[in-house]
């Protein structure tokens, strides 16, 4: 066990207008089998009307959990209430609780359980979502730790997760303030990307993700702007941290993905084309950085050629992709060549006049055309095969050139 003065974590929950879901939030710190020895909190109002300052000092007096209350004016997002908190976090491990949401009862010791296990800094526990929705494709199991470059976790990079807080203090990592979204996100990523391993509980519910009746979720608020300004910022720290190469693309798709693709979707086509032209202008320095061939081969079809388009700068072939999406028709499968590569005929396909190459049709990720009864479709394994082989032979030849020809040391 560790040193008793010292909690096993700090539970930071920053709070603003948080009545009356900080109520069952704050039970669901009392209710944890870790143990109200074993757990703080440190929990920030972030100057709130609504009584949520009031009910907070309430709960600290009487709660058996040591709880500290700070409150302050309000910051304008939750970067500034999450960073005080961690200020204050005295805790081996850190956990930022959104005042909305709430554990599950073992979600502490089980994540604790697991961090100490395995060693890793980052422990996801699966979350569902209670009247919203809520990632999924990361839960499909239990594992004391996965590969960030292949596994799904990349597309859950919300800040409610267990942190040793030992990374977090040797890398200063904290909530960038100048964001108004997606800080998070970069949060996150780095601690993904710098820290000593990822872990994935995935048999039992530790968080409950809680949409409000009344709309004030932080994640619904914010202009369209505000979104390319965060994912910008995304790409840039993945470009900054992780080399060019295959683990840089694989992490790329991420904001891509989830992020840019968001905004050209079929509600772009009921925005003013003042609106429209300026997603797109916003969009091009970042497609211009970090779209690549190599990224683009990681995407299915259907998003990969939006990307496209959008890259290219073509707002009128954006528009026939995405009413052929809306329409729900299903593209023609062409197979070519002596391994029958499948390329999927979306519009414009084979027209050479347009820019859009047919690589930009090909199959490469598992995908799937047509409704009802979805049709499976998926590159060769020959051709996976060859290009796996091809990647792994010029990474060879650039080993032996910088070996042939690195400068000996003095």
């Amino acid at each position: 066990m560790n040193d008793k003065s010292v909690p096993d974590v700090s539970v930071i929950v920053g709070a603003y207008e948080a009545m009356p879901y900080l109520i069952r939030c704050l039970e669901s710190v009392e209710a944890q089998t870790l143990g109200a020895g074993r757990i703080e909190i440190v929990a920030i109002d972030d100057g709130s009307t609504d009584g949520t300052g009031e009910y907070l000092e309430e709960f600290a007096a009487r709660s058996a959990i040591p709880t500290r209350v700070v409150r302050q004016a309000n910051s304008g997002g939750p970067s500034g209430p999450r960073n005080v908190g961690l200020g204050l976090a005295r805790g081996r491990y850190v956990f930022f609780l959104d005042a909305d949401d709430y554990f599950g009862e073992e979600a502490l010791e089980r994540m604790v359980g697991m961090a100490d296990r395995a060693g890793t800094d980052v422990v996801l526990g699966k979350i569902v979502g209670v009247n919203r929705g809520a990632p999924g494709s990361m839960w499909n199991r239990t594992a004391d730790r996965v590969d960030i470059y292949s596994s799904q976790v990349i597309f859950t990079l919300s800040a409610q997760k267990l942190f040793r807080r030992e990374l977090l203090e040797r890398l200063n990592l904290r909530f960038d303030e100048t964001l108004k979204t997606g800080e998070d996100a970069l949060f996150t990523m780095e601690a993904y990307i710098r820290g000593r391993g990822v872990s994935v509980i995935s048999d039992y519910t530790c968080y409950y993700l809680v949409g409000r009746d009344d709309g004030k979720h932080v994640t619904k608020t914010g202009g369209y702007a505000l979104r390319f300004e965060a994912t910008g910022a995304l790409m840039a720290l993945i470009a900054d941290l992780v080399p060019a190469g295959p683990k840089r693309d694989r992490l790329m798709v991420r904001p891509f993905t989830v992020g840019l693709i968001q905004q050209f979707g079929h509600g772009l086509m009921k925005q003013s084309e003042a609106v429209q032209r300026h997603k797109m202008e916003l969009a091009a320095p970042l497609m211009a950085r970090h779209w690549t061939p190599a990224v683009a081969r990681r995407i299915k079809v259907s998003e990969r050629l939006r990307l496209e388009c959008v890259a290219l700068g073509r707002i009128d072939l954006l528009r026939d992709m995405l009413a052929f999406i809306r329409a729900e028709a299903k593209p023609e499968v062409v197979r070519r060549g002596r391994a029958r590569t499948p390329y999927l005929a979306f519009p414009h396909f084979g027209d050479r006049g347009t820019g859009l190459k047919d690589a930009s049709y090909e199959v490469t990720v598992p995908d799937w055309v047509g409704r009802p009864g979805l049709e499976r479709i998926e590159a060769p394994r020959t051709v996976r095969r060859r290009r796996s082989l091809f990647f792994r032979l010029a990474r060879r030849v650039r080993t032996r050139v910088r070996t042939r020809y690195a400068v000996p040391s003095s």
